[in-house]
């Protein structure tokens, strides 16, 4: 099973999630951007629903793919 650690990061001023190399956009606060990050971490964890996500590799690039409903990873939020 894929695992995914999402990090509480300072970012632009503010605060940001951050997976691999990329991050979420600016919230103000720490608690702002955690409870984001959770809310995230959450969703990709909903069993039994295939759909398409979007996400930017290292390079900058826009992908698009068909998520099986049935493989969901293992999410966490680290700060």
């Amino acid at each position: 099973m894929t695992r995914i650690v999402y990090r509480i990061v300072p970012h632009d001023g503010g605060w940001a999630y951050k997976l691999g190399d990329s991050f979420s956009e600016t919230f103000a606060t720490h608690d702002d951007a955690r409870a984001a990050a959770v809310a995230v971490s959450r969703e990709q964890q909903v069993p039994d629903r295939t759909s398409w996500i979007e996400f930017e590799d290292t390079a900058g690039q826009w992908i698009t793919e068909r998520a099986d409903g049935h493989d969901r990873p293992e999410t966490t939020v680290e700060d």
